[in-house]
């Protein structure tokens, strides 16, 4: 269940990084609301996910997920540069994440 539960808060900070990008220095309220339960959701979800996976393996994949979510949103949404050197890069993430749960143990 650790897994999902890791899953989970990396697509929630994945959420609250776009949310952030909306809050206009945290004035626009709804934003700003989706920005804090995403985060809140995110943090206990992967507190969760440390119940039964490492640490540092939960956290470093926590980001990883969050990283690859962001910079494929803000190039699906919002026009960000998709170059093809940009794109070798976050494979290069997806298989470090991999590698990751491949050798957590869990």
């Amino acid at each position: 269940m650790g897994w999902i539960y890791l899953l989970i808060c990396g697509v929630l900070e994945v959420g609250f990084t776009t949310c952030m990008r909306h809050t206009d220095g945290f004035k626009n309220i709804p934003w700003t609301a989706a920005f804090l339960i995403c985060i809140a959701l995110s943090m206990y979800f992967l507190e969760l996910a440390t119940r039964n996976i490492p640490m540092g393996t939960a956290y470093a994949i926590w980001t990883g997920i969050g990283a690859i979510g962001t910079v494929m949103v803000g190039m699906i949404w919002y026009s960000e540069p998709s170059s093809l050197i940009r794109i070798l890069f976050i494979l290069g993430l997806v298989t470090c994440i991999s590698g990751l749960k491949l050798t957590s143990g869990h």
